[in-house]
């Protein structure tokens, strides 16, 4: 599970310890999928020693119970678990002088907590980015969860297409969503709040839903996700309600265009930068780049924002097995918004989707 990675990096940055405090990350090292809330759970890895999990006494015999093979150590409530932690460790090597954090999640005070039992030690390290860039690239196995993320990503489509009718709110369609996605799909939850966002609302990409009514002649965006077996999807569509304006119209088939453009240019070798570009370009010779305010894409995986950024002046290369969304947006302010996306993995001599929901303007027709 990668754990061998983990130590081979300890070894060869000169740390002595890691302390892994993300529970995704943990997940990702493990196979032990776990929400501590408000106690604490850790993996921690040693450079020549074997790693351990340590979970609240509630959750003992459900990580020894997982997929995780090795140990496990519990603590109770009226324990001190930084406490317990540090005998653990002390317990298991003499080596831990050298640590390196998830800087990115863990926080100050339980940097400090834990401090405070080593408080000879070096907390310089940081694992975080080692992290990321072996999470980038996904095995078939991964790129299934994904793809089946995607499967319920399409469903979801389906049926909030079909919530639409006038008078109805943003948030109705969204609860019809999620409603739907338990009873009949069995997914309990989502990657990410489902948004959708009905006429000048969706100039706005991350409001929503609210209140707002769904009014006749108006697009309507969707961007929505689900977790399946710990793997996330990420889609949006963008569908008519009646029939929009001729400048609403515009702008959709100016983004359609911009994302399959940047679809079909994939390609390992290029760069990050090179492939927002693509898009980018597209918008901008139409008269709204300004109007594109954010980056072409992101990573996907045991998250659903990821490593890497897929944006102007990063020259990351693309490569095989990364997998990454493909978004390009134009938002109107006070007139409508367009946002089309695909998460997908890169093969060999391009990218495959996970989402295949048609991508040609969708009419609802009226209701009431």
């Amino acid at each position: 599970m990668n754990l061998n990675k983990l130590q081979e990096w300890l070894q060869a940055s000169g740390n002595d310890v890691a302390y892994i405090s993300n529970p995704t990350t943990i997940a990702y090292f493990t196979g032990y999928d776990m929400e501590p809330h408000e106690r604490i759970f850790a993996l921690l890895a040693f450079k020549d020693s074997d790693p351990f999990v340590f979970v609240p006494a509630l959750n003992v015999e459900e990580a020894k119970n997982s997929a995780w093979d090795g140990d496990v150590f519990g603590y109770l409530d009226s324990e001190d678990p930084w406490a317990v932690i540090a005998a653990k460790i002390k317990g298991r090597t003499s080596e831990y002088q050298k640590w390196a954090l998830e800087k990115n999640n863990l926080s100050v005070a339980h940097f400090q907590l834990m401090h405070e039992q080593f408080p000879d030690a070096n907390f310089d390290g940081d694992v975080s980015n080692f992290i990321a860039k072996i999470r980038l690239y996904k095995t078939p196995e991964e790129v299934k969860q994904l793809q089946a993320a995607g499967r319920e990503a399409d469903f979801a489509f389906e049926i909030g297409f079909n919530a639409i009718k006038t008078g109805v709110t943003e948030r109705y369609i969204a609860g019809q969503i999620e409603y739907q996605l338990k009873v009949q799909k069995g997914v309990m939850h989502e990657s990410f709040e489902t948004i959708v966002q009905t006429g000048a609302n969706a100039a706005n990409p991350h409001l929503g839903p609210t209140m707002n009514k769904v009014q006749p002649n108006e697009l309507v965006l969707f961007d929505l996700g689900t977790m399946h077996n710990g793997y996330a999807s990420d889609a949006s569509r963008t569908v008519a309600y009646g029939e929009p304006s001729a400048k609403a119209k515009e702008i959709y088939e100016i983004d359609r265009e911009a994302q399959q453009a940047a679809i079909d240019a994939v390609k390992p070798g290029m760069t990050a930068s090179e492939l927002d570009g693509v898009a980018r370009d597209i918008i901008t010779k139409a008269g709204y780049g300004e109007y594109f305010i954010h980056r072409l894409g992101h990573g996907i995986g045991k998250d659903v924002h990821e490593y890497p950024s897929i944006v102007g002046g990063n020259d990351l290369v693309i490569e095989e097995g990364m997998c990454f969304s493909i978004e390009p947006g134009i938002y109107l302010p006070g007139v409508a918004g367009v946002r089309i996306e695909d998460c997908g993995v890169v093969t060999k001599d391009g990218y495959e989707p996970f989402t295949h929901t048609s991508k040609e303007l969708k009419y609802i027709p009226l209701s009431d």
